[in-house]
């Protein structure tokens, strides 16, 4: 394949992503009407309806100018030989092939988190403050991204550089070595992300004896879940939308509830919220998750040693020397409608998953407070509860709340 073929291939796969995003969400929009939907009602009021489609306009118009933005900036790095000028000051800096591995991908990831910086801090500052979301101070701000740099090199120069090593001194065979690096890092990320990362940004706190805690130990018992790890975590110093999530397997398993969650939850809407992420663990979804992960990996590090070592990927971006790095962004780049294609093969999956932990709850006659928290989730995050079906079909690794609601009811 010709450099000039690979290098027309990265504008239009670019542009091409770009476009497809934008018309999705204008197919969303569609869904949107003046007063409230039949099927919405006893779900929402009008003025609460309202509200949820003037904050997916707020997010989309500044959806819009954040990926606008981003496609000018990708492309100009393309075009320009942005991507060779890096590759340039890296090698002027130091001449070991690590080394300016390290330089190019730090040098490309920190400038492309400042450029995003005014974005976010638009949305955090402007958009869900304006909805009553935000609580985050502008000192949580920085720090959040200070610390987001720290373990971004902690653990980011280990990996990378590892999996450049295994490059250059293993050649075709790199990827098998870093398949089993990315392997194992994945498997200790599950285990300890709660114990290790989540105490960098918030404060995790046992649930405290009391009624709560003992319908919830209550209906982990009955179902044969071993359930020793229960948290609280103080989301509302960033948020006051609400969540709960599962995290670990095994003997390092944790259920984590948001602060928020508490204040405006009843005892068995939130034991029903966990009842649902129980059964994505009695179900193995968690596992099933974690092995297609490793397989994915294991595929897309598979495809890409079958063409790292041509010199065309690193000439269609304007580098003279071939190199892994600038290859490897290449292939990114190209490796993206087949990773659309497995995403939406991930997306269907987990839509079916969600129904069968739905199910679960069901069984177990929670049915009534999984649908009651299911509402407010959707009322009080101001989430779109009737989205386009094809931008569900893209997007949604969940059913919407309709659909939830009719399995359910």
């Amino acid at each position: 394949m010709h450099q000039n073929i690979v290098f027309f291939l990265l504008i239009i796969i670019t542009v091409a992503g770009y476009l497809t995003e934008r018309y999705l969400i204008f197919l969303n929009s569609k869904m949107w009407s003046p007063s409230l939907p039949e099927k919405l009602k006893g779900i929402c009021d009008e003025e609460e309806y309202r509200k949820t489609q003037l904050y997916q306009k707020d997010n989309n118009n500044l959806s819009f100018w954040s990926s606008s933005f981003n496609l000018a900036v990708i492309l100009l790095m393309i075009c320009a030989g942005g991507f060779a000028l890096v590759d340039r000051l890296a090698r002027e800096i130091n001449m070991n092939q690590i080394i300016i591995s390290l330089l190019f991908f730090g040098i490309i990831g920190f400038a492309s988190d400042i450029i995003n910086i005014p974005f976010s801090w638009y949305d955090s500052f402007v958009i869900e403050k304006k909805y009553g979301f935000n609580k985050m101070s502008t000192r949580i701000f920085i720090t959040d991204h200070i610390k987001s740099w720290f373990i971004a090199l902690i653990i980011g120069i280990p990996v990378l550089g590892l999996i450049t090593w295994f490059y250059y001194r293993t050649g075709h065979l790199f990827w098998l070595y870093a398949w089993g690096l990315i392997t194992a890092f994945s498997v200790i990320m599950n285990l300890f992300y709660s114990e290790l990362i989540v105490p960098l940004f918030n404060k995790q706190t046992p649930l405290e004896p009391g009624l709560l805690r003992e319908k919830i130990e209550s209906f982990a018992a009955k179902t044969g879940f071993k359930l020793q790890n229960v948290y609280v975590i103080d989301g509302s110093k960033r948020s006051t939308k609400s969540n709960a999530y599962f995290t670990g397997f095994g003997p390092k398993k944790r259920i984590v509830l948001y602060d928020t969650l508490m204040k405006d939850f009843s005892d068995e809407e939130i034991v029903a919220i966990l009842a649902h992420e129980i059964g994505h663990y009695k179900k193995k979804h968690t596992i099933q998750n974690l092995i297609s992960s490793f397989f994915l990996t294991g595929l897309m590090l598979f495809l890409f040693s079958l063409i790292v070592n041509k010199p065309m990927l690193s000439q269609a971006m304007g580098a003279e020397n071939s190199s892994f790095h600038i290859g490897l962004i290449s292939f990114g780049i190209l490796y993206s409608p087949l990773s659309l294609a497995i995403g939406l093969i991930s997306n269907y999956i987990s839509r079916k998953n969600e129904f069968q932990a739905d199910k679960f709850v069901k069984d177990n006659n929670m049915s009534e407070y999984l649908a009651s928290s299911l509402k407010k989730l959707s009322v009080k995050n101001l989430s779109n509860m009737m989205p386009h079906p094809v931008y569900v079909f893209f997007h949604y690794s969940h059913p919407t709340l309709l659909q939830r609601l009719e399995k359910l009811e």
